[in-house]
């Protein structure tokens, strides 16, 4: 049964929210729901998620506190970019930065708080070199970015998930 429905509480969820989202409890609509959530599921679990061991519970709290300022503040800095129609020429490149950080849960991690802080994105990661390459809106000083990435998150998630 657990690798027909690997996650039966996701499938659950899944069908009462398709449910809740017709506004019906139509058999047609439960079975299609349910299907829905048993295909949705599967898919989730092909994925194969990454497993990590949380070593420090206790850093995550501070990490996330973090990652909100700088989504905040960086927020911030693309609406200056944005709204100041080229008073200043930004300079967008790309930016390899090398990495101790091992853990696919960490790297994982990583490109999530990247990615959903405006103004830079995970473009790739080469793990033969451990380097990962993201793009950066405005980059002024790539020295900086390097220290930023490095002290302010990979070190963090390495003592959460290393």
């Amino acid at each position: 049964m657990r690798r027909w429905l690997p996650y039966p509480l996701l499938t659950l969820l899944l069908t009462g929210m398709w449910l809740l989202l017709n506004r019906t409890l139509d058999p047609g609509h439960v079975v299609l729901g349910a299907a829905v959530g048993v295909a949705s599921a599967r898919a989730y679990a092909s994925l194969q998620a990454p497993e990590g061991r949380v070593r420090r519970w206790g850093a995550i709290l501070p990490l996330a506190w973090l990652v909100l300022l700088d989504i905040v503040r960086s927020n911030i800095a693309v609406a200056r970019i944005v709204l100041s129609l080229g008073a200043r020429k930004q300079t967008s490149d790309f930016l390899d930065i090398p990495l101790e950080l091992r853990s696919r849960a960490g790297l994982a991690v990583l490109a999530c708080i990247i990615t959903a802080t405006p103004g830079t994105a995970w473009v790739s990661y080469d793990p033969e070199r451990s380097v990962v390459t993201i793009h950066v809106l405005d980059l002024i000083d790539r020295e900086a970015w390097i220290r930023t990435i490095k002290d302010r998150y990979e070190r963090r998630l390495r003592e959460i998930f290393e």
